[in-house]
């Protein structure tokens, strides 16, 4: 006699930034073993690969491509996943820095974080489609996940970012056509932002400065000097410490 099969639950979410809705089952003891070796290795690399997989082992809904999706989209949605398939709760630990007659504390803090109460937030007066001229209008789009494989490919943090911009853009309009980047050239692209005045490039800049993070606030005291405490969570790596 066969063993028998348990049913996963199926649970859904919507992604804060292209608002779709996606249905999921938590990921299962092989897929836990696997996101926790990559956690332990430290690796970023490692981690990101993993954290890709089982998001697409776990999406039950039709063509969700993860790589395509924005990369708070998929932080938000690893945590929601995270969060249905261990926990709400991830324990954390942070040193108190606060200095008592000169010395630091040093004491270690214990932090209960509930990862179902994190929000992402979104800067204010930030457009994605910006004047560059009175007549020309670039349209940026968030980066996609597909962009972490490739940053690690950058012999400098410079040339990423550049690389990066060039990834976000949607389309150009000069004023009677629309240019849109997946039929420009990738040099022609390059060109075109090469040759763009500081302050025309600044306002690109603020786009990518501004962009949604998934943060959390939490206070907390420590109990050895009696400091209290606002430490600032951000991004999916400070949530799991």
């Amino acid at each position: 006699m066969s063993l028998p099969i348990i049913d996963s639950p199926v649970y859904e979410t919507t992604l804060p930034l292209t608002k779709k809705k996606i249905k999921f089952r938590p990921f299962r003891v092989k897929e836990q073993r696997n996101l926790l070796m990559a956690l332990e290795s430290g690796d970023k690399d490692t981690m990101e690969k993993n954290i890709k997989q089982i998001l697409t082992n776990c999406t039950l809904t039709d063509k969700i491509n993860i790589d395509v999706l924005p990369i708070i989209d998929v932080e938000f949605y690893f945590l929601q996943l995270r969060a249905r398939s261990v926990g709400e709760i991830v324990h954390n630990k942070y040193k108190c820095e606060n200095k008592v007659d000169g010395v630091v504390c040093n004491n270690t803090m214990e932090v209960d974080i509930d990862i179902t109460d994190v929000n992402v937030s979104f800067p204010d007066n930030i457009k994605d489609e910006i004047s560059l001229t009175d007549k020309i209008i670039i349209k940026l789009k968030y980066p996609e996940y597909s962009f972490i494989d490739k940053a690690g490919k950058f012999d400098t943090d410079t040339e990423m970012a550049f690389n990066m911009i060039l990834d976000c853009v949607e389309y150009i309009f000069d004023g009677e056509q629309y240019h849109y980047s997946h039929e420009v050239p990738r040099q022609e692209l390059s060109d075109f932002v090469d040759s763009l005045a500081q302050e025309q490039f600044s306002k690109i800049e603020e786009f990518f400065n501004n962009l949604p993070v998934m943060r959390k606030v939490i206070s907390v005291k420590c109990k050895k000097c009696g400091f209290d405490h606002e430490i600032t969570v951000e991004g999916i790596e400070d949530f799991f410490g």
